[in-house]
């Protein structure tokens, strides 16, 4: 009997400075995979990540040098998914195991064969019947939050005897990295933390849910004059995960010696600019003035640390310190859908793709 297998291809470009739409993607059968080759495996999908950075993949020019362009016609490379071997040329992995992708190289297909030295055994231990965990929390998203607060956020160098309200202010804080940062914000020493949003629906979640003081509908509210109010001392650390007029009005409130944490600019990813985009020089001399530190951030910078990080954002998750969200999308035919949701902030978390059972 032949087995059937299905795709989501790559149909036709938005445009330079498009958003994104769901007939960009066609979902169609294809060819299932012969028994793996010597140090390949052959994998079963069952979750799937879409990500913000994938909308520059969409673009002849990805403007990162570790982001290559989707061709078109043919299958989503992907960026991240957890998926469970069905057979194995490799002496690492078994049928059976859960494996999870290395580094940005997850087909959008149900089933696929891929080296063995591409992806990583899940530790079951940590996720439990979790299976998605290894690409919110326990995967690049939460290695993003938690690297992009304790090297990059300053906030253990702030003054701790009360003198100031050390305060974390976090864009596109009801995201999947943004709602993992304003927690481990907290758990750094930030005594204030405000998310911004797009939703009084997220700015609810954010205050009682996920651990925010306060939070701030950007769509509905003076984005200035609701910081101001909420930040007396000022912004200490900015999680910055949405460039543009949002951020501007952040760092016109961030205090001297403040930082800025680059974690993504998704208010430029439908246009054709650098990254990160500059700032418009009236903000770009606030942040000479004041000593701002606002540089490029790369979570693949500690590759060297990230077990020892997976092992400590579980054992915040184990023992309740922090809390996980995903909003997930069924069906490999909807990753399409999914995606363009993500993009129009759809998602509260991390957004996912439930391909198939395990």
């Amino acid at each position: 009997m032949k087995l059937l297998n299905y795709q989501v291809v790559f149909a036709k470009p938005p445009g330079v400075n498009g958003a994104p739409a769901e007939d960009n993607f066609r979902y169609e059968s294809c060819e299932y995979p012969a028994d793996p080759p010597p140090g390949h495996v052959l994998v079963q999908n069952l979750y799937l990540s879409v990500d913000p950075a994938q909308r520059c993949q969409m673009n002849e020019s990805t403007g990162a040098e570790y982001l290559l362009p989707w061709q078109l016609g043919q299958a989503i490379p992907g960026l991240g998914g957890v998926g469970k071997v069905l057979s194995s040329n490799d002496d690492g992995f078994s049928t059976g195991d859960i494996v999870m992708s290395g580094f940005f190289e997850w087909p959008w297909k149900l089933y696929f064969t891929i080296e063995a030295d591409k992806i990583m055994k899940v530790d079951e231990r940590l996720v439990g019947k979790r299976l998605s965990l290894p690409i919110s929390c326990l995967g690049l998203v939460g290695l993003t939050a938690l690297f992009g607060i304790t090297e990059r956020s300053q906030l253990r160098s702030l003054p701790t005897d009360g003198s100031i309200r050390r305060t974390l202010v976090v864009s596109g804080a009801a995201g999947a990295c943004g709602h993992i940062a304003g927690q481990i914000g907290r758990l750094e020493g930030a005594d204030r933390v405000v998310g911004i949003c797009g939703s009084d629906t997220k700015c609810q979640f954010l205050t009682t849910q996920a651990g925010f003081d306060a939070a701030i509908n950007y769509r509905s509210e003076d984005v200035s004059a609701r910081l101001a109010e909420l930040c007396p001392d000022g912004v200490h650390s900015y999680f910055d995960n949405v460039g543009g007029p949002i951020s501007d009005a952040v760092i016109a409130q961030m205090a001297p010696g403040g930082a800025v944490v680059l974690c993504g600019q998704i208010s430029a990813y439908n246009t054709d600019a650098p990254y990160p985009p500059p700032l418009r020089p009236e903000v770009q001399r606030l942040v000479d003035e004041r000593g701002i530190v606002r540089e490029r951030f790369l979570v693949l910078e500690y590759q060297d640390r990230f077990a020892d990080g997976v092992a400590r954002l579980a054992r915040w998750l184990a023992a309740g310190a922090i809390k996980v969200f995903e909003t997930e999308e069924d069906g490999l035919e909807n990753a399409g859908k999914a995606f363009c949701s993500m993009m129009s902030g759809g998602n509260i978390g991390k957004q996912i793709v439930k391909v198939s059972d395990a």
